[in-house]
């Protein structure tokens, strides 16, 4: 069972005075029960995938009801949401409800994950708020799906769920595929490669199989290497979801562990890693264990609990995010004190 950054530039001086004292307020003094939420937009279906463009606007993935009813949004600063595009495939499948997954902005495009192992692409350089949606059948696809089937991974796949994405070296896309446990590389050609595998997890328990998927979910990447979250799979055990960092030549480093059921990362404006645990398992996802955590070398800072559900997170400015209810509907901003 798998669940389906504006470069701030200073001066040297400048980082030598400040980086430490903002380090150890980050790391010492943030207090989660301080930290401000504000609901931001609501009545949403089921959103699951976030992005910012440069106008500061929150592009946003629902996921529908499951009647092909799966849409992208885009919520403007003032928390006035305008679909935008509208009639992407949704499903109740055997682990519920399932269609949309993330979503990229990047040069004009949107660049937008399906379930269903297709990329969507959508031209949106002279897009106004205001005007009517158009019909996801019309945008161009390349199926990532295809090209996952049928690569010859050591370990053969049952498989593809192209997840997550975001932007690396040379402008490439790279992408999660929570299905194959592997993270892909797509040219500006849309050439595709795999990168790397993530390792199976011994299974301690009597509970599921006797290993556990990895489950790439959020990537994101600075100076030569990415960061990715995983979920790992049933049973979802408390504890044993990592984040690894990944260099370009594929190899896999783990950053920390001993989080649950990551479905997220962003990098601050100290390209420090921010991510956030979906919830702690029992009978399904118990409502509300859902968290925001800073993480850098061996140290953590709690920012906010009793997320509910959440599966994308993304920083607009110092000490500012926004981070989503897939359950509620609902889309948060969070000022951390």
């Amino acid at each position: 069972m798998k669940l389906r950054v504006t470069t701030l530039l200073f001066s040297l001086s400048l980082l030598v005075a400040t980086s430490c004292r903002q380090f150890y307020d980050y790391f010492d003094d943030v207090d989660p029960k301080k930290t401000k939420v504000k609901e931001f937009v609501a009545g949403l279906q089921a959103p699951l995938g976030l992005d910012l463009d440069g106008k500061n606007q929150l592009w946003v993935t629902e996921v529908g009801t499951g009647n092909n009813d799966g849409k992208v949004s885009v919520i403007r600063p003032n928390g006035v949401k305008h679909v935008v595009i509208e009639g992407f495939p949704s499903f109740i499948g055997d682990e519920g409800l399932a269609g949309l997954n993330h979503l990229l902005v990047k040069d004009g495009m949107l660049y937008i994950l399906h379930v269903n192992g297709l990329l969507y692409k959508a031209n949106i350089a002279s897009y106004r708020p205001g005007q009517a949606p158009i019909q996801a059948s019309s945008l161009p696809t390349e199926n990532i799906g295809a090209f996952v089937w049928s690569y010859p991974f050591q370990v053969p796949i049952d498989e593809s769920n192209p997840y997550n994405l975001t932007v690396g070296p040379g402008g490439n896309i790279y992408i999660t595929d929570a299905g194959a446990n592997a993270i892909l590389r797509r040219t500006a050609a849309g050439a595709l490669s795999v990168i790397a595998t993530l390792p199976d997890l011994v299974n301690p328990t009597n509970v599921g199989p006797p290993f556990i998927d990895a489950v790439p979910t959020g990537i994101a990447y600075n100076s030569g290497k990415f960061y990715v979250t995983t979920l790992t799979g049933f049973p979802f055990l408390t504890g044993k979801a990592r984040l690894y960092t990944l260099g370009q030549s594929g190899n896999i480093i783990s950053y920390q562990d001993g989080f649950t059921t990551l479905t997220d990362i962003a990098l601050d404006e100290h390209n420090v890693p921010v991510v956030i645990e979906h919830g702690q398992f029992g009978q399904g996802f118990v409502p509300n264990t859902g968290r925001i955590v800073a993480t850098y070398g061996q140290r953590q800072a709690e920012i906010l609990t009793g997320v509910n559900q959440p599966t994308d997170i993304v920083i607009s400015g110092p000490k500012t995010l926004y981070v989503n209810s897939l359950v509620d509907g609902k889309i948060f901003k969070v000022m951390v004190k």
